[in-house]
């Protein structure tokens, strides 16, 4: 490629990133380097952002329990859900969501 009239070589530099804290974002382009570079940014990760993740990963879990047991009841054989597993499900997301919004600081939410 770098053969063809306006191609050239380029790399990608990617910034060392805290695990779970720092998310890589936008890139610009060092024309001026050679190969030429596509640098890419980071930024860090707020509290409530890595908060809102788990409380999703939560509901996630809950909603497969649920459709778990839907499809038992929504089966065609005489087959009926556990209201029990949604029940106990919906406790266990309940009591980890409780926990993540207590969490104030990256170091409470890397404890969870």
């Amino acid at each position: 490629m770098a053969a063809e009239s306006g191609w050239r070589a380029a790399v990608e530099v990617k910034p060392d990133l805290v695990d779970n804290r720092e998310i890589m974002t936008t890139h610009s382009f060092d024309l001026d380097a050679d190969p030429a570079q596509i640098v890419w940014a980071k930024r860090e990760l707020t509290v409530d952002e890595r908060k809102g993740a788990l409380i999703g990963q939560a509901n996630a879990a809950f909603q497969e329990v649920v459709n778990a047991q839907l499809a038992i009841e929504m089966a065609e054989d005489d087959a009926s859900g556990d209201l029990d597993a949604v029940a106990a499900a919906k406790a266990v997301k309940d009591a980890r969501i409780a926990a993540i919004n207590a969490a104030t600081t990256h170091d409470e939410v890397d404890a969870l």
